[in-house]
């Protein structure tokens, strides 16, 4: 393998994710279930109205979840993404080498570094409104081609799609690892990305990926169908390979020639947020260390169901080491 096994291109947003009643998201108009872009005018409402409520703080981000979890599995990873000069920058940059990722950042630029409240429901649903700051800005300038030519992986997160530097960012990293032979992979991250900028997204997919990760609400809507089958067929013209993951339902994976079934741990879900960054991460960790596709997703599934059994996005180490062996 290269110097890495994967390099993540995603949003850097500080995570500030505390527990609310679903009257308390229809009091603010709040679309329940669904990751919302607001101005930051709007998020200082919500926080305000959210003073005084439990709040935990960490570095998050779709992708930078993603690749936190290749991490603690044991994975060496590398993201690109885009902090300010700020505490909340700080924090983040910090947070990224605690986890043992290389990454493009040093000090920052000016301005505001972004941040998702995370807000989740009794019946496990996560609600993020997220104000970008500084990383709506990213763009090629946060490559760093020599990292990602040294790659077994590409992985780029779908929620870039809002913004139109971030687009031609993932679009020339999707350029540079093609021409590099560095195997490419997207998630599509939200049911309101497809539904919103799907035209974006398939910039970004071009003429064809090596893998795509989609819940089951996200593939529905890519294929603009209410039929499984059709998200399969529709996704095997975008990727010679994916995985559809449907909560309890477990995930379907295509190899590039037949349809995988995984099933999943029965748990009792308390937080969704992260479960499909974790299944990301647990599977591509699972493909750069020498899993068989059915392998690499029944790690995937297993981190996934422990993730939503508990608040936060991340697991300990020791625990995610302990799947691997599991899997073994």
């Amino acid at each position: 393998m290269g110097k890495y096994h994967v390099y993540g291109i995603g949003n850097a947003l500080v995570d500030m994710e505390l527990e609310v009643t679903p009257e308390f998201l229809q009091q603010l108009n709040i679309d329940k279930g669904v990751m919302t872009l607001v101005d930051e005018a709007r998020q200082t409402e919500i926080m305000e109205r959210v003073h005084g409520l439990n709040c935990k703080k960490s570095g998050g981000g779709s992708a930078a979840n993603t690749m936190v979890a290749i991490a603690q599995l044991g994975g060496k990873g590398f993201y690109s993404c885009k902090v300010a000069n700020d505490e909340s920058g700080t924090f983040y940059l910090e947070d990224l080498r605690r986890c043992g990722l290389d990454t493009n950042l040093h000090n920052g630029d000016r301005g505001i570094t972004g941040k998702c409240l995370v807000m989740v429901t009794p019946d496990a649903d996560r609600t993020m409104n997220t104000f970008l700051g500084i990383t709506g800005s990213l763009s090629e300038a946060e490559l760093v081609p020599k990292a990602l030519i040294e790659s077994e992986y590409l992985y780029i997160e779908g929620y870039l799609v809002t913004s139109p530097t971030a687009i031609a960012a993932a679009i020339k990293a999707r350029e540079i690892a093609t021409e590099s032979g560095v195997k490419t992979s997207l998630s599509l991250s939200d049911p309101n990305m497809v539904e919103f900028f799907k035209e974006g997204l398939l910039k970004i997919i071009g003429s064809g990926l090596d893998f795509i990760f989609s819940n089951e609400a996200e593939a529905l809507k890519m294929a603009q169908s209410n039929e499984i089958s059709d998200a399969i067929a529709y996704l095997q013209t975008l990727a010679k390979g994916f995985a559809i993951t449907r909560g309890a339902q477990g995930s379907l994976i295509y190899d590039g020639q037949k349809i995988i079934e995984i099933e999943t741990e029965k748990v009792k879900a308390i937080d969704t947020v992260g479960a499909g960054d974790m299944y990301a991460g647990a599977f591509l960790y699972g493909l750069t260390h020498d899993l068989s596709y059915d392998k690499a997703g029944k790690l995937a599934s297993v981190a996934a169901s422990r993730i939503v059994t508990r608040y936060g996005a991340r697991l300990d180490t020791e625990e995610m080491k302990s799947l691997v062996e599991q899997i073994r």
